[in-house]
């Protein structure tokens, strides 16, 4: 029953396009109303799964790329905006009559804010992988900002122990000075089981117990150990290996919530009230982000991206209550308004693309100019060759093919840095993203162009680049990369004239080399034997 429940809703929710977590939040609801409660082994599994979340995001966390205006800037003062709009409609509400927020006192309102202003990482995360956005400017940029939306949160939770850290604390700051000793373990522990271990182990001793041990939150520690060890180059290897244990412990998390007891009918309305706030929370996004200079398109896309409420306001509230700052009742109001958020955004998450069109005249007032550098449109020259996706395929692709086409070949990419590392390699790359409409629509088109290959990661990507070439009635042929044969079959239908499987393309490859090696020994013993001879 314990099992089945949320696997059954889970799966009910992933059909209709929700993330489980919804199916995980009702299932609580659901098991609490049956009349299993109080679950005790919930919350030690429950407390793991928070530990592991800001783990897996200190592997993630990339300095250099928090220290992007549009991502410390816009993160601090969407956060800020919202606790002050959040709190003055909360005290509203209680001015006109509605008990439950006028019972709030001012401490209880700044706090409930706060939990508000967070996006949710578990659904932004599933809807750009899902599209195959993670790499664009706005997947970058949304994902950059929950990040720190996260360190907000961790900060917060340090905090709410409420005690002062033991001077023992004080040592930790030598902690990076074992980051050598982490990185050789790490280098030593192999590819499987031992690895997850290896994670668990950081995750939970050098991490969250250590830090316990000296009076500061567990849950700061794990993030602190995440953010050492994010620099070697196993780093995400750990992270995906330790992925499943995360998301099922998590799983733990959101059926405790369900265990608070079932929600009030005051506390629905409480929750349909606060959902009011989603519109403000991603119209701020929009104009803040266009105020960084991003242009409309992907302005819009990241506040749709981050128009939710998030995972990490339940966990806040949770904190509260534990010390007894909140009434329990507000994280049931909390798990309906994430619940509530997430059925609001994923419809039009999944039509943003559609939603920019239909507005874009507007929202293109909001631009300013100069663009963000890495939101400008490109000029392709005269090359006679285009690749789309310069990673390992589309530069081994460029090397090769230059043996023909010389110079005459054109890279684009959307990352800056991949950019740069190919231009130091003498290679003509440029900064674009295939994936945005307005990229096609500002493109300068070019007669010289024989050939275009597709070689994006993404099969999203690959198949959207396609639809637009053919859109655009581009002239010239077209070669793509793909995985599976469905991906095949759909990239001929839009007119790809040649499609090359990567695994396939793998195995031919790796037998030429054999056979290659092998004619050259043969060669060399031959020509051995007839000098003996």
């Amino acid at each position: 029953m314990l099992l089945l429940v949320p696997l059954l809703l889970a799966i009910l929710a992933t059909v209709v396009g929700f993330p489980p977590l919804i199916g995980y939040l009702l299932a609580g609801f659901a098991l609490y109303g049956a009349g299993i409660e109080a679950l005790p082994f919930l919350e030690p599994i429950a407390d793991l799964g928070v530990l592991l979340l800001l783990f897996a995001i200190g592997l993630k966390l990339d300095l250099r790329s928090l220290a992007k205006s549009e991502v410390w800037g816009g993160a601090s003062i969407h956060l800020g905006l919202t606790v002050l709009v959040s709190s003055l409609f909360i005290k509203g509400l209680g001015l006109v009559g509605l008990s439950q927020f006028a019972a709030l006192s001012l401490d209880q309102t700044l706090l409930l804010a706060f939990a508000l202003g967070f996006s949710s990482t578990v659904f932004a995360i599933k809807v750009l992988e899902e599209r195959g956005d993670s790499q664009t400017l706005y997947g970058r940029t949304a994902i950059g900002i929950l990040i720190m939306q996260d360190l907000f949160a961790v900060v917060y939770l340090t905090a709410s122990k409420g005690a002062l850290p033991s001077v023992w604390a004080l040592g930790l700051l030598a902690l990076p000075l074992a980051r050598p000793l982490f990185y050789r373990l790490l280098d030593r522990v192999g590819h499987g089981e031992v690895l997850v271990l290896f994670g668990l182990a950081m995750a939970l001793v050098p991490g969250a117990a250590l830090f316990d041990l000296v009076g500061l939150k567990p849950d700061l520690g794990a993030l602190v150990m995440g953010l050492l060890l994010a620099g070697h180059r196993k780093a995400n290897e750990l992270s995906k290996s330790l992925f499943l244990f995360k998301e099922l412990f998590l799983v733990a998390f959101f059926l405790s919530i369900g265990q608070q007891g079932l929600p009030t009918g005051s506390e629905i309305v409480a929750a349909l009230l606060l959902t009011l706030l989603l519109p403000f929370k991603s119209a701020l996004f929009l104009a803040m982000l266009t105020r960084f200079r991003l242009r409309a398109r992907s302005a819009m896309m990241a506040s749709l991206t981050l128009g939710n409420f998030s995972e990490f306001g339940l966990i806040v509230l949770t904190a509260a209550i534990a010390v007894g700052s909140m009434d329990p009742s507000w994280l049931r109001v909390m798990a309906l308004m994430v619940t509530f958020s997430f059925l609001l955004a994923a419809p039009l998450s999944d039509r943003g693309q559609e939603i920019y069109s239909r507005w874009r005249a507007r929202l293109k007032k909001m631009e300013r100019y100069p663009s963000h550098p890495e939101d400008q449109p490109i000029r392709l020259g005269q090359p006679r060759v285009l690749i789309f996706g310069m990673g390992r395929i589309g530069s081994g692709a460029y090397d090769d093919l230059r043996q023909h086409y010389g110079d005459n070949i054109l890279g684009i990419d959307h990352k800056q840095e991949i950019v740069d590392h190919h231009n130091n390699a003498g290679r003509q790359v440029v900064l674009g993203d295939a994936t945005d409409t307005d990229f096609w629509e500002k493109l300068e088109h070019s007669d010289s162009i024989e050939l275009v290959l597709l070689a994006m990661p993404s099969h999203h990507g690959n198949e959207f680049t396609a639809r637009q070439l053919k859109r655009v009635k581009f002239k010239a042929e077209v070669a793509a990369v793909s995985r599976w044969p469905e991906e095949e079959a759909e990239l001929y239908d839009l007119g790809v004239s040649q499609v090359y499987n990567i695994y396939e393309a793998a195995g031919a490859g790796m037998a030429e080399q054999i056979l290659e090696r092998n004619k050259a020994s043969l060669g060399a013993k031959v020509s051995m034997t007839s000098r003996t001879a």
